[in-house]
């Protein structure tokens, strides 16, 4: 059986996690693999990173990877199109959502979290980052009612993950959500969590979240 390793606070962690409850494949968890650069670490995770996946052959890491290999490894419950255009606007979607809005977000993270130093300039930049990657997801975003179209795919995947992060950080930091100007937000958002995958997810990531914010206060 494969062994999906990482914590549940990490957004790729749980975009792994849910798309292999929506698969129905089976697995193992361990969400005790804190990223680590321990010489032991580094044999299963060369960077050192999560999450990373355990199979028969081997382990994969990287988290656009190993989505990959779960649609072809187990092509049962496909989320992705079949249409290779369609296939290709869905991970375009994706690349657009992590890279040029979720990673340029978390910039701000250690100020949004716990009140780390952001210069005046940083929170420009990314403000300014921020506003050109929205302009292009929502060139790309159909809301209809899922990213792609009227079936659930890889995007809404990501985006049920990252969302939440990129609008607590915007807010936080930032003043504003800025996802705020998608006027479908809310009722996507009603939509998704309505999946039991996304609920089984997200508790676990509240859960870990609320510990941790628990032992800073403590320490």
């Amino acid at each position: 059986m494969i062994k999906l390793c990482g914590i549940p606070l990490s957004n790729y962690f749980n975009k792994v996690r849910i798309a292999l409850l929506e698969k129905d494949i089976p697995h193992d968890l361990d969400m005790t693999a804190f990223p680590s650069q321990d010489p032991e670490y580094l044999k299963r995770s060369p960077m050192g990173k999560i999450p990373f996946l355990e199979t028969e052959h081997g382990v994969l890491v990287e988290s656009q990877v190993i989505l990959e290999y779960l649609e072809d490894q187990y092509p049962a419950k496909p989320l992705y199109p079949q249409d290779a255009f369609a296939r290709a606007r869905v991970r375009e979607t994706m690349q657009v959502l992590e890279l040029h809005l979720e990673l340029v977000a978390r910039r701000l993270l250690g100020a949004a979290l716990f009140g780390a130093p952001a210069s005046d300039e940083t929170k420009k930049e990314v403000a300014r980052d921020l506003e050109k990657g929205l302009r292009a997801f929502s060139t790309l975003a159909k809301f209809g009612p899922y990213l792609a179209g009227k079936d659930f795919t890889m995007a809404d995947v990501a985006a049920v993950m990252h969302f939440p992060l990129i609008s607590l950080i915007s807010k936080n930091v930032l003043g504003s959500d800025v996802l705020g100007g998608i006027h479908q937000i809310g009722d996507y958002f009603k939509l998704m969590r309505e999946r039991e995958s996304v609920q089984k997810v997200e508790a676990d990531r509240n859960a870990a979240f609320n510990a941790l914010m628990s032992s800073r206060q403590q320490s």
